[in-house]
């Protein structure tokens, strides 16, 4: 591991805990070039996923943008950081047990709004309105109308 402050190649773990239900360790380092400290995550991944964006282009899935996509949903609402990590964690998950290596970003998209209906109606309303472009205040309606119904992933189930 390169030291981020000096780039030294030799960093030393000063302690390493586990974190996120056990998916992730969490390890503190330090810089044996300038003895800077700093925390790295180690995460289980099963696969590498490319998402396939709306127009074509391929480009590898980064968790980062969900989690900034889910906080910015999520801002002000009354969900701890825990939840929202259990929610990436579960949603990534999902995605990589789905068995596909490429996944469409409109199929991300969906998981992440059915997520978050069942968290927040509030932040689910905020993530479709970004997600789906709402341009006029009927797509606000219909979306609320909407919530009265189950969650897409529940659709050809049972119901409607």
């Amino acid at each position: 591991m390169h030291c981020p402050f000096c780039g030294h190649h030799e960093t030393q773990v000063k302690d390493s805990r586990s974190s996120e239900d056990g998916a992730a360790i969490r390890r503190r380092r330090g810089c044996c070039g300038c003895g800077q400290r700093f925390t790295t995550v180690e995460r289980i991944q099963l696969r590498e996923l490319t998402v396939i964006k709306n127009d074509g282009r391929k480009i590898p899935f980064d968790r980062e943008k969900l989690v900034q996509s889910l906080r910015t949903a999520l801002r002000k609402r009354p969900v701890d950081e825990v939840r929202q990590e259990l929610l990436v964690n579960g949603l990534v998950r999902q995605l990589e047990a789905s068995g596909e290596q490429e996944i469409s970003s409109q199929r991300i998209g969906e998981l992440a709004m059915d997520a978050l209906r069942e968290v927040d109606g509030v932040a689910y309303v905020r993530f479709a309105s970004v997600y789906r472009d709402f341009r006029e205040v009927e797509a606000f309606s219909k979306i609320l109308s909407d919530m009265n119904c189950p969650p897409s992933s529940e659709l050809g189930k049972d119901g409607p």
